[in-house]
């Protein structure tokens, strides 16, 4: 199973994990709505700014 870190990124080149084990991203305008491994969810305001699969990463540049 492929799941992603979900990664949010501020202004300030702050970064905090929002969630560990991500396994859908939903995309509407502005909005990304996260949804982990185990059903949990997570509403955040930005944009994805890289995912690297490599890195099991989900970058998310927030809405400052």
């Amino acid at each position: 199973m492929c799941e992603l870190k979900a990664i949010l990124e501020t202004g300030e080149g702050n970064r905090d994990i929002i969630m560990e084990s991500t396994t859908r991203v939903i995309v509407e305008g502005d909005e990304i709505e996260l949804t982990g491994i185990f059903g949990e969810r997570e509403n955040v305001q930005g944009s994805i700014k890289e995912i690297n699969f490599s890195k099991g990463e989900l970058i998310i540049l927030g809405n400052d």
